[in-house]
């Protein structure tokens, strides 16, 4: 037996800089947890049995909760790490976070503030220099006009730091890296004062203390909510900050749009389509229930597959899993790829759309075709409380989509289309992420842009996603004018 010397030092594995509380709730649950990747769904819907309910990667709780571990009761939390049976009946609180993001909304009252953004982004003085950093630097502006209507001066710089650190630790990934650990560190410290912030800002829009409170996420949240039980105040605080997660997939995916589209070494049948598209009326309708601009978007998003795919966490038996921290991935390209669904799964063909199944179409008779004995999920409509006459239901595998003056606006509920999840696990923002990338191809294509890779011997490497992080070398000009200076 080796009896250790009384002045023995205990041997370190992390540097001095990683705080034990640090190593505790960041670095050791990322080293315990596993991610195991399930099957490819056959039907647009995940079971029941694996659940919502705190699936996130293990690693980030600490950015979420004092505590390093899920306090919803004291901090609140978001719809998206909450079980399908703790959201209220017929999936209320899912319903209640989609209200705010319907296409009627988009256009009436979150289109300006999207073009706003996209003049600034490509604006004359933007030409030339590489386009994801000027993208960062006025992402944050257009995030919190969105959720709470401040933008410019309004907002905070501890706001924009805690959104771009946040933005950090999803990029860099790895808890071990110093720029993590800062990163984490300081969302850590500012989590407070922007939660404080918020709730300043939720009042200002109970109070209509701002110019246009209706072209908010938070009035919608709050009127259709009434801050009950399944959409509480603290609820609505903790949505706006965590929807950095979600919202991080736009930089994600924008970036991918311009790197296919680029003049050289962009993808030559994505650019023949874009211009077919562009060229015979994108947005009117044709044939199905999308546009031609819908349709290129859509399967833009499923080859592009910005989000890697669905977690779940499941019921630990003798930890069969190898950990409590482990959880399972159900994939998103792998199922948009699989050929029981597509006859062409590897093509790049918008028009694949034109016959696909819709939310609406996926009712109770075609859940009994497809082999079941009735819906899994009840389409029981919620009815908004904020004055527009419309509701929010489901289809048969429990997709939500909303209904507005009779007006239907379905999603593509089919389990090759999976870049946005299944059934009653969909993002609630689809929509609203669609007309975001809509709107940036027709500024692309009416204001004559061309994408250009530039010649930067260490171009900045900049977080765009969950464990993405690119080389920011990409810039846009004007077609016919002069190459930007590479």
């Amino acid at each position: 037996m080796i009896t250790p010397r009384e002045d023995a030092r205990p041997v370190r594995l992390m540097p001095p800089s990683f705080d034990s509380d640090y190593v505790e709730g960041a670095i050791k649950p990322f080293f315990l947890a596993g991610q195991y990747v399930g099957e490819r769904p056959s039907l647009p819907m995940i079971d029941l049995a694996l659940s919502k309910e705190n699936a996130a990667p293990v690693h980030i709780w600490g950015m979420l909760y004092d505590g390093w571990a899920p306090n919803t009761e004291e901090d609140g939390r978001a719809v998206f790490i909450q079980g399908y049976e703790h959201r209220g009946p017929n999936n209320e609180r899912k319903k209640i976070y989609a209200s705010a993001t319907t296409p009627d909304l988009y256009t009436a009252k979150y289109e300006a503030k999207v073009s706003r953004f996209y003049d600034r982004l490509f604006g004359d003085a933007n030409a030339g220099k590489p386009l994801m950093h000027e993208y960062y630097a006025n992402f944050f502006d257009l995030y919190w006009d969105l959720h709470l209507g401040v933008t410019g001066d309004a907002v905070p710089a501890g706001v924009r730091q805690f959104g771009a650190s946040f933005t950090a630790v999803l990029g860099f990934w790895f808890p071990t890296l110093d720029v993590v650990r800062e990163s984490y560190m300081r969302v850590r410290e500012l989590r407070r004062p922007l939660k404080d912030w918020i709730d300043g800002r939720v009042q200002a829009v109970i109070d209509g203390d701002l110019r246009d409170p209706e072209g908010t996420f938070v009035y919608y949240w709050l009127k259709n909510g009434g801050q009950g039980q399944n959409f509480r105040r603290k609820d609505i605080v903790f949505e706006c900050f965590h929807n950095f997660v979600a919202f991080s997939q736009w930089g994600n995916t924008l970036y991918n749009i311009v790197m296919r589209l680029e003049a050289v070494h962009g993808d030559p049948t994505m650019r023949t389509w874009f211009e077919r598209t562009m060229s015979n009326g994108p947005d009117e309708a044709d044939d199905g229930a999308f546009t031609p601009l819908d349709r290129f978007v859509m399967e833009l998003f499923r080859i592009i597959s910005p989000n890697g795919g669905s977690v779940s966490t499941l019921e630990a038996r003798s930890h069969a899993l190898g950990s409590a921290y482990s959880s399972i991935l159900t994939p998103h390209a792998a199922s948009s790829r699989d050929p029981r669904h597509w006859s062409n799964p590897d093509e790049f063909d918008p028009d694949r759309y034109k016959a696909a199944p819709t939310s609406v179409d996926n009712d109770e008779a075609k859940s009994r075709e497809a082999g079941l004995a009735r819906c899994p999920f009840s389409s029981q409509p919620l009815a908004v409380k904020d004055g527009r006459q419309a509701e929010l239901t489901n289809s048969a595998f429990g997709a939500v989509y909303g209904v507005v003056d009779g007006t239907a606006y379905p999603v593509c509920d089919a389990a090759g289309y999976a870049p946005f999840g299944y059934g009653y696990r969909r993002c609630a923002g689809e929509l609203l992420t669609v007309a975001f990338i809509k709107e940036l191809l027709r500024r692309v294509w009416t204001g004559g842009i061309e994408f250009v890779t530039l010649s930067l011997e260490n171009p900045e490497k900049l977080p765009v996603s969950s464990g993405t992080v690119i080389d920011d070398n990409i810039a846009f000009r004007r077609a016919q004018s002069a190459t930007p200076d590479q």
